[in-house]
């Protein structure tokens, strides 16, 4: 699923175009770009959250198709899973004394990384924040120097769902909420932005947490749908407890009577869209954030400077967008400004 042709890269508008890559570095995975002494600090490392969730996979491929794209040396290592805080400190931990110019980073909490970060910004390196922002508290104690924020408005990605919501339901229907890992910023934003579109139009009669996964959705559905059997919708902060949600409303026999909306935008989210599973999902996509966050490294280690916080792109994907959005996938089906672009032609 991820072998389309990688040329989009150098036209599409999100991409870094022909020939004006900021820098020409060798390699691709760890060794060193050419330099004097063999080694050289523009090379890049990763660290993102659990492969186990295809978002991520897809966030792995944008950061490496990209660095290939652009002739950049790049290290990618991932959490265990998605919640493998310690874990994912430690392989950040391991890359720390290593020769890279620039980190990128997508945390699994605000602050799993913050004491391993604290020992790259001391050394001068840049820090890109990807996706899941680092705490700006512990930030601040650590003396922590953040280049640059990339990641979705995630209220504004729950407003949208909360809006389509609206749409497909009567005024005052019940509606159930499960959301990520509690206390999780991502998680809560994106409640707070659906909850913020639908006001008190709808009757939230459950707000719970599934640690963004399925089978742990599919069970929680499964009893508010039998202890509710009124409910007419359900929002979920990503598209797998989504999927969980919408196979607890095929079990119970009430497919096409109970409203399923998430967010993330996965290719078998976008299928089960297509299918009449899923009633709606908001895309992100995180082959665009790893692809920005690979052209915010380019920037930086050139001697640019970057925006403090830049948008990633969102869209509303229904029955009606599911084939463009399948067959765009995994970059964005609609094109949007890319802000590093003109800073990489610098």
């Amino acid at each position: 699923m991820f072998s389309k042709d990688a040329t989009w890269l150098r036209t599409a508008r999100i991409a870094v175009p022909l020939g004006v890559a900021a820098l020409v570095l060798t390699g691709c995975s760890g060794g060193g770009a050419a330099g004097g002494d063999g080694t050289s600090s523009s090379n890049v490392a990763a660290v993102i959250k659990g492969l186990d969730n295809p978002f991520f996979q897809y966030m792995e491929t944008g950061i490496k198709d990209t660095a290939k794209s652009d002739d950049v040396s790049v290290q990618v290592q991932a959490a265990a899973d998605i919640g493998d805080t310690t874990g994912q400190a430690d392989k950040l931990t391991a890359l720390v004394g290593q020769d890279f110019g620039c980190y990128i980073v997508n945390p699994i909490s605000g602050t799993n990384l913050v004491q391993a970060l604290s020992q790259v910004s001391t050394a001068g390196k840049t820090i890109v924040n990807i996706d899941q922002p680092i705490d700006a508290d512990a930030a601040k104690t650590a003396n922590l120097d953040i280049a640059t924020y990339i990641g979705t408005d995630n209220e504004a990605a729950g407003g949208k769902a909360g809006d389509f919501v609206l749409d497909q339901i009567e005024p005052g229907s019940e509606v159930a909420i499960i959301g990520g890992i509690a206390g999780d910023v991502t998680s809560a934003a994106r409640i707070d932005g659906f909850k913020a579109a639908v006001g008190s139009d709808v009757d939230v009669i459950q707000e719970t947490a599934a640690d963004w996964k399925r089978e742990m959705a599919l069970t929680q559905a499964t009893d508010i749908i039998a202890a509710n059997p009124n409910v007419k919708a359900f929002f979920a902060a990503n598209d797998d407890m989504g999927l969980g949600i919408v196979k607890a409303v095929e079990n119970a026999g009430k497919t096409g009577e109970i409203t399923v909306v998430s967010v993330d935008g996965n290719e078998d989210a976008l299928e089960s869209v297509k299918a009449g599973g899923l009633s709606a999902t908001v895309a992100q996509y995180p082959f665009a954030v790893g692809q920005l966050g690979v052209q915010a490294c380019e920037v930086a280690t050139s001697g640019g400077d970057l925006p403090k916080n830049i948008e990633s792109p969102t869209a509303l994907v229904t029955s009606a967008e599911a084939d463009q959005a399948l067959d765009a996938f995994p970059q964005p089906f609609a094109p949007f400004e890319n802000p590093l672009e003109d800073l990489l032609k610098k």
